[in-house]
């Protein structure tokens, strides 16, 4: 019997589970595989519309009674650096940065250890293993690339992103850096180069993950110039933060079937 994959993606939800960014709340995903030929066009196009890759898998919020996490990008041509991103480059001009191909190194794993056991010791991926890591960073069937921040002289590795190349920007799909250069604000640094880099191959956007109204861990992006975020079915410029206020009403949610059908999906379809 011959097996062909589904020519429509087919999409599920996860189980509600204790939200990670915020007490009190359950989180729900909605999500999909990302496989087969069309690959970077699936991830091209759910990008776009507020979803996020982990591995094979594309993925977005879709809590029931809560809208706190919405997906967040920078657009490179309204980016100004301000004061204190102008001095957090400054102070790690002695950096160097390498792109190399998504293959782990036992090097990234120890800097990887060491950086959730000093700042996510009770996160949810606190007891991955080198061989978890190493799907982490090798399991993609798009165009990633791992880039490794060293010493100009030749120091240790100090900050590793695993990004993806979409056609409309880099994707920084997680990053991870040494907690004891806490001087060096590598994850607002990562994020400046990561700008750069757009910058210099001409892609319109950096895109950061979630932005989490009231959540330490990830409130941090709506420090950037430029920020957009996608918040009822279209990218938005960022407004005063501190005047958002998330939707938890448990009406304020589409049920599953409705946003599914709100998806576009990408035309893939041969071209003659």
């Amino acid at each position: 019997m011959r097996h062909t994959l589904p020519l429509a993606p087919q999409f599920y939800v996860t189980a509600p589970q204790p939200c990670p960014y915020l007490d009190g709340r359950m989180e729900r995903k909605l999500f999909t595989a990302l496989q087969g030929d069309n690959a970077d066009k699936l991830n091209d196009s759910l990008s776009q519309q507020g979803f996020r890759r982990s591995q094979n898998v594309l993925y977005r919020p879709s809590c029931a009674e809560c809208s706190a996490c919405l997906s967040a990008r920078i657009d490179v041509s309204a980016f100004k650096a301000s004061k204190s991103q102008k001095r957090t480059s400054r102070r790690n001009s002695d950096l160097a940065r390498r792109a190399t191909s998504p293959w782990a190194t036992e090097e990234q794993y120890d800097l990887f250890r060491t950086y959730l056991d000093s700042r996510h010791a009770d996160g949810g991926m606190a007891d991955m293993d080198v061989f978890e890591f190493a799907a982490m960073i090798e399991e993609t069937p798009i165009r990633s690339r791992v880039i490794e921040y060293t010493a100009k002289d030749g120091g240790d590795l100090v900050g590793v992103s695993l990004t993806d190349v979409l056609s409309d920007g880099l994707s920084m799909v997680y990053s991870f850096y040494a907690p004891d250069e806490a001087h060096r604000s590598l994850g607002t640094y990562m994020i400046l180069d990561h700008v750069e880099i757009a910058r210099e191959a001409d892609l319109p956007y950096v895109y950061l993950g979630y932005w989490v109204q009231g959540s330490q861990k990830m409130g941090y992006k709506s420090n950037f110039a430029g920020l957009e975020v996608y918040l009822g079915g279209r990218w938005q410029k960022m407004k005063d933060p501190k005047n958002f206020e998330p939707n938890t009403h448990p009406l304020s949610t589409d049920p599953i079937a409705e946003q599914v059908a709100n998806i576009s999906l990408p035309d893939t379809r041969p071209t003659r």
